[in-house]
């Protein structure tokens, strides 16, 4: 199965969808560290809902999802763009005890707030928060779009560790040349019928003639996905350039160099102490480039 995204329209109706599956790109977020299965899955959802967003936002630029919760998992957070590149990691609270394999996505984040983040190549950034009232990553998504875009949205997600996928409809703003006034509680309806094996394991064509081979469904090309980290020295060196040259000394002190990695990917970056300092002496806010 590859890495994909496949978005699709109702002629005649003012509802579109997108469908996601995510394999290798899935694999990849889970490889560079061991996470308990329930966080497993929840990433994999969080990783799926990223590139639906990002296709039907159609943001140039990056979109990230941060899921921030009191509970045993402390951070989610997945990133994606329109290349088709996708990053994901969470965080534990330390002392937390494993949580159970069956876990529910409201169990291991207890309360808190998810973060959207559209990060444009041209203009402003943006960010919408909603408190995470739904009993899952889906429902607070829901959520958003219902109170930031006004947008009827709905989203199906699911993954096993293996694989990750995700349904997404949007009804779009009336249209007087519409007149299938009842197509989008029809679609919704029948998306409701999905089950978990069939998201992640049939093929999106097929998937589509299951729910809608008796409406007329536009289908076009899909988009290849991958996983991809947009680390680099630069942006790491303006990371620490945030730590201030008080404490950036501080820890030259105790190691006459800075070692770190990259959370996404686990590029290692070396600074030596001199680099450090020209980068403290740099005249402008970011980061000179180092070598």
């Amino acid at each position: 199965m590859n890495d994909q995204i496949q978005r699709f329209i109702f002629d005649e109706t003012n509802v579109r969808g997108e469908i996601v599956t995510l394999e290798n790109a899935y694999a990849e977020v889970l490889e560079k560290q061991a996470y308990p299965i329930a966080v497993q899955r929840q990433l994999g959802e969080l990783l799926a809902a990223a590139a639906l967003l990002t296709e039907t936002i159609k943001l140039d630029g990056t979109l990230s999802l941060e899921v921030r919760g009191n509970g045993t998992l402390s951070l989610l957070m997945a990133e994606s763009n329109p290349e088709g590149e996708l990053r994901a990691i969470a965080r534990l609270e330390e002392e937390a005890a494993l949580p159970d394999d069956n876990a529910s996505f409201k169990e291991l984040v207890g309360g808190g707030r998810l973060v959207i983040t559209l990060d444009p190549r041209e203009g402003n950034r943006y960010q919408g928060i909603v408190e995470l009232e739904a009993s899952s990553l889906a429902g607070c998504l829901e959520n958003y779009f219902e109170r930031s875009e006004q947008l009827a949205t709905r989203l199906w997600l699911n993954a096993d560790g293996h694989r990750a996928a995700g349904l997404l409809l949007q009804q779009l703003p009336d249209n007087d040349d519409i007149q299938d006034e009842d197509a989008w509680d029809r679609m919704v309806t029948l998306a409701e019928t999905v089950s978990s094996d069939e998201l992640l394991n049939l093929e999106q064509r097929d998937l589509l003639y299951r729910l809608y081979h008796e409406e007329t469904t536009r289908v076009f090309d899909p988009k290849g996905l991958h996983f991809g980290c947009s680390c680099s020295r630069e942006r790491i060196a303006n990371a620490l350039l945030g730590l201030g040259a008080s404490e950036l000394r501080s820890i030259l002190a105790e190691q006459q160099a800075i070692d770190t990695q990259c959370h996404f990917c686990h590029t290692h970056y070396h600074f030596s102490a001199a680099e450090i300092e020209a980068l403290i002496d740099s005249p402008d806010a970011e980061a000179p480039t180092l070598h």
